[in-house]
C-alpha cells in the first residue's frame, strides 16, 4: 500500500467553503466510483482556513498518471472537477492548472 499527502487551497471566501464541504458531505456517485476504480483505497481530505490536506491510501500499482487519464475521459468527473474549481485555487509555486499538489514526507516517527 502507498500512502499521498496532497494540499490546496480555497478560495478564501467563507460561503464558498461551506458550499465546497457541503459538495463533499454527499459526493456524486460517479466520483466515488472513479476514485475507488483507480486503486484508492482510502481517501480524507481535511480543512484548515482555506487550506486543504489531502491523505490517500492506495494500491500499490496506482498511478497518478493513469488517475489523470481516466478523468479526462469521464465527462462526470470533468464535470466534478470544473464544478470544484470555482471553490479551489492553486497552492503557490503551482503550473498552470495544477490542482492538489503532491507534498513531500519530511519526517517520521
Amino acid at each position: 500500500m502507498k500512502r499521498f499527502c496532497l494540499a490546496l487551497d480555497l478560495k478564501p471566501v467563507a460561503e464558498l467553503i461551506a458550499e465546497y464541504e457541503t459538495h463533499h458531505k454527499k459526493i456524486w456517485p460517479e466520483i466515488e466510483a472513479s476514485i475507488k476504480s483507480a486503486g484508492i483505497i482510502s481517501m480524507q481530505i481535511y480543512r484548515t482556513g482555506n487550506r486543504l490536506f489531502m491523505v490517500m491510501e492506495t494500491t500499490d500499482n496506482f498511478s497518478f498518471d493513469a488517475k489523470s487519464k481516466s478523468d479526462a475521459a469521464n465527462p462526470i468527473v470533468e464535470q466534478w472537477e470544473e464544478l470544484m474549481w470555482k471553490y479551489q485555487q492553486a497552492l503557490p509555486g503551482s503550473q498552470p492548472g495544477e490542482k492538489w499538489k503532491l507534498m513531500d514526507k519530511i519526517f517520521e516517527l
